[in-house]
């Protein structure tokens, strides 16, 4: 498949921009707050929004007839039409320069900044980064890279039984968390996500052969923003930055946990119930 790939071609979406706008409704902190499952409460006009809820903001909104088969946007608009079936979140890294407030009217600029090809053990890997900046009023509120990862199909035969996974650190905090179907449609309500690994079962394990419904990357990283605001003392956060290490599926209680790695440092994970570590992130505070 990597030899069909043209990356050449699919480079010269590397500069192309974007602009979005959207604003932080009081309904939007409520949605976000319960798929946390945290008192929806009454937001106000300038009470701080959640972490992460800047993944809610002005999502694609393609009508029915510009999807493709996945439930995304066709491809080749703003992102390069990369010719491999399976699409992720591959990680990311924010730098936090002032907090987002319910009210708040957000602009979002967005760059194409690389599109690499790499080969992996399961075969072609297509890296694309995305930079994005979030902008209020006030200035610059966070600066973000989107790193997304494009996969050949996994073949339909199951997978050799996995070795064990390697010892996990012992965590200063932990949440334990339902991973259903639920949980996901929610999240994929809230931020408009058609992604069909999310919520059609048969579509995962029929064409994307995956053994059950994908829990949504930036879902993983909201809850463990969630947990480093409680390990951080509440402390304004300044850096995130997470990768995904295994994908995460629904049908079992999964954690998301965190420690003190030094004086303003945090190191977090996510885990499935087989203690298989699913995502890794590391986070500082002010």
């Amino acid at each position: 498949m990597a030899a069909s790939i043209d990356l050449a071609e699919l480079q010269t979406w590397v500069g192309r921009t974007e602009e979005a706008e959207d604003w932080i409704t009081p309904q939007m902190t409520r949605g976000l707050r319960a798929v946390l499952d945290q008192d929806p409460g009454e937001p106000r006009p300038g009470d701080p929004a959640p972490p992460g809820i800047h993944w809610c903001l002005a999502p694609p909104t393609a009508p029915m007839s510009a999807l493709g088969q996945d439930g995304h946007p066709a491809r080749g608009g703003f992102l390069p039409p990369v010719p491999l079936p399976r699409r992720m979140w591959a990680g990311g890294e924010l730098e936090f320069l002032d907090r987002l407030l319910v009210g708040d009217r957000v602009l979002r600029r967005s760059r194409i900044e690389s599109v690499e090809l790499k080969q992996g053990r399961s075969g072609a890997l297509c890296f694309v980064a995305v930079r994005h900046e979030l902008s209020t009023g006030r200035g610059a509120a966070i600066r973000e890279r989107h790193d997304i990862v494009y996969r050949e199909a996994a073949p339909p035969a199951a997978p050799a039984s996995p070795a064990p996974p390697p010892a996990l650190p012992e965590a200063e905090a932990s949440r334990t968390i339902q991973a259903s179907p639920v949980l996901l449609f929610r999240y994929s309500a809230l931020t408009f996500n058609g992604h069909r690994i999310h919520y059609d079962r048969r579509y995962c394990q029929e064409e994307e052969h995956y053994p059950g419904l994908v829990v949504h990357g930036p879902l993983q990283a909201t809850l463990l923003l969630d947990l480093a605001q409680d390990l951080s003392g509440r402390q304004p956060l300044r850096s995130f930055r997470f990768r995904g290490v295994h994908p995460l599926f629904d049908g079992a209680p999964f954690s998301v946990n965190g420690r003190r790695s030094g004086t303003q440092r945090l190191e977090l994970w996510a885990a499935d119930a087989t203690s298989r570590q699913a995502m890794a992130a590391e986070a500082t505070f002010a």
